[in-house]
């Protein structure tokens, strides 16, 4: 058989009714797990999904989405690690397809940010350059995109958060990092709150905000409020978590 009749065939073969009816119940099952946060499942549900139908950007964010998730409740850093750079690489495939989602992009970010929580300080600060390029360029995407926001404030505040000792060796050692100040992070995760005000994790990183720049009562209220909201992700149970701490702890952050 020639080898374009073959793939012509093969394609026809993906795009019928049947194959494409099991992909759709497959993204289905996904979604479902993903609601009720069982993050394996659905990691699964989007494997198979791409399986059916390779290299849909969509789909791609979602397994990266899915192994991110999924590396917070890993102890080993060594293994925490080696899932995260798997979701960066679907992360930097589904960018390389569709370049102009925000949302896409965003995940780059998130993929960097938590690879820099397990490397050595070189690579940190260099890593941390990167999620903010990647959440400035996101937020450029779409600067209605509240999780863009987020990690942008998310950003700053932990730039902000070093002391004396980090500064002077990041900026003589390493270059620096850009500025970043506790009120800019105030601002943006204000703004992540206006755009999404259902999203639990951008109210109670508001209220770690409030509390770096000393207004423990904004603070406190902050924290209140969004462990009075329902969680929807995983995320949103650590958040959670870290807000009854805040609470009970005046030195926690």
């Amino acid at each position: 058989m020639r080898p374009v009749l073959s793939l012509l065939l093969l394609a026809t073969a993906l795009a019928s009714p049947g194959r494409a009816g099991e992909r759709e119940a497959v993204l289905a099952q996904a979604a479902a797990a993903e609601h009720s946060l069982d993050l394996g499942k659905a990691l699964q549900c989007y494997l198979a999904a791409d399986r059916l139908q390779p290299n849909d950007p969509v789909v791609l964010q979602k397994i990266a989405r899915q192994y991110s998730n999924l590396s917070d409740g890993i102890a080993s850093p060594e293994e925490r690690r080696r899932m995260v750079e798997t979701a960066l690489g679907y992360a930097e495939r589904s960018v390389a397809l569709q370049p102009k989602s925000a949302v896409n992009v965003l995940s780059l970010a998130i993929c960097h940010g938590k690879l820099a929580a397990v490397s050595a300080v070189r690579q940190k600060i260099a890593l941390s350059r990167l999620v903010r390029d990647e959440a400035l360029r996101a937020l450029d995407l779409d600067p209605s995109y509240g999780w863009a926001d987020y990690v942008l404030g998310c950003w700053n505040l932990g730039v902000a958060s070093l002391n004396g000792a980090e500064r002077l060796v990041t900026r003589v050692f390493y270059g620096g990092l850009p500025p970043a100040s506790v009120d800019n992070a105030i601002h943006l995760l204000q703004r992540a709150v206006e755009l999404d005000p259902d999203e639990p994790t951008h109210v109670i990183e508001l209220g770690f905000a409030y509390r770096a720049a000393g207004r423990e009562t904004a603070a406190r209220a902050a924290f209140q409020r969004g462990l009075a909201m329902q969680s929807r992700e995983a995320f949103d149970l650590e958040a959670q978590g870290r807000a009854r701490l805040a609470l009970s702890d005046p030195d926690a952050k």
